[in-house]
């Protein structure tokens, strides 16, 4: 069974063009996400679903569903802040969403097959999507319980107009994840923090303590691109309805159900194992302003290679 690409787009604006999910990076206008569906294509991927807001729905078919009708299946489900398990409803002053498991967790009725979770602004790059791909199609038929991320080697995930954000992983013996850390501030530096291109720099990410710690090239750390079967959404169906069971998360109007929080929880508990893939990938995305142009290059130096044709759709 073909594995299903399933993309977070519950983010976007209902104003088309106007954030950067929707910026034309490539040389005709192609946008991150068209990368991301050419390259899950090429690795053998047959659907592709966005989770997206229900009152973009008519422009979305029409300015980005239409684009890929005619070349893999599509379809689409849609998050809203009072998708909310019975006996439960949206506290009063609440207006954020609940966070990406909450957005996974509405592909339920439309993903019945393995399927790859990814953001969809972040350029994942081809290997990365080969290496999913892989897993996820060859998983026996009924597996469950056996998911995978891909862990991308931090030293190919940096921007150099600033830190980041990453979920840094440990992983066992057999290459199972057992722990996913957020890092807010990951950049490469100088023992003290301070700016690239000191001759003693290395990759550091700043700890609870404000103190800075060093970590290899080659640590695997998460960009959000997950591999699950089905059996997912029934866990993450019933977790939901214990997050939202506690007052505090009630109480905190920014409370969010987060992949890793799940995640953890499977590991912790020993219901599932999450097979840790390496990546030669080169991440890349605009996390800052000044990030756009270096994006724009670096997928012309993608086409250029011969990677990707000039126009993808």
């Amino acid at each position: 069974m073909k594995p299903t690409l399933f993309l977070l787009a519950a983010g976007m604006g209902s104003r088309y063009g106007g954030l950067k999910q929707l910026d034309g990076l490539g040389p005709n206008g192609e946008t991150i996400m068209d990368y991301s569906i050419y390259d899950a294509i090429q690795a053998g991927f047959g659907k592709v679903v966005w989770v997206i807001r229900k009152d973009f729905e008519e422009q979305f078919r029409t300015q980005i569903l239409s684009k890929y009708e005619d070349k893999i299946k599509c379809e689409l489900c849609f998050q809203g802040i009072d998708a909310l398990p019975e006996g439960f409803s949206v506290p009063e002053g609440r207006v954020k969403p609940w966070g990406t498991n909450h957005a996974v967790l509405m592909g339920k009725d439309v993903i019945k097959e393995p399927f790859c979770v990814i953001n969809c602004d972040d350029f994942y790059n081809r290997d990365a999507f080969m290496v999913i791909g892989k897993f996820l199609s060859e998983l026996p038929e009924g597996s469950k319980n056996a998911y995978a991320m891909v862990g991308f080697r931090v030293g190919n995930t940096l921007s150099e107009n600033g830190t980041v954000a990453r979920g840094i992983c440990s992983k066992d013996e057999q290459g199972n994840l057992t722990t996913v850390v957020e890092r807010t501030e990951i950049v490469r530096c100088a023992e003290d923090g301070s700016n690239a291109g000191a001759a003693n720099e290395e990759i550091r990410y700043k700890d609870e303590q404000g103190n800075w710690v060093a970590v290899d090239e080659k640590t695997p750390v998460s960009m959000n691109m997950w591999g699950f079967t089905p059996d997912y959404f029934d866990y993450s169906e019933d977790y939901f309805k214990e997050f939202l069971s506690d007052p505090k998360n009630m109480e905190n109007l920014k409370a969010e159900f987060f992949i890793p929080l799940m995640v953890n929880k499977l590991i912790n508990e020993g219901t599932a194992t999450v097979q840790v893939l390496d990546t030669t990938s080169k991440w890349f995305g605009v996390t800052y302003a000044a990030d756009r142009q270096g994006t724009v290059d670096r997928i012309q130096s993608l086409i250029d290679d011969g990677t990707y044709p000039a126009k993808l759709f």
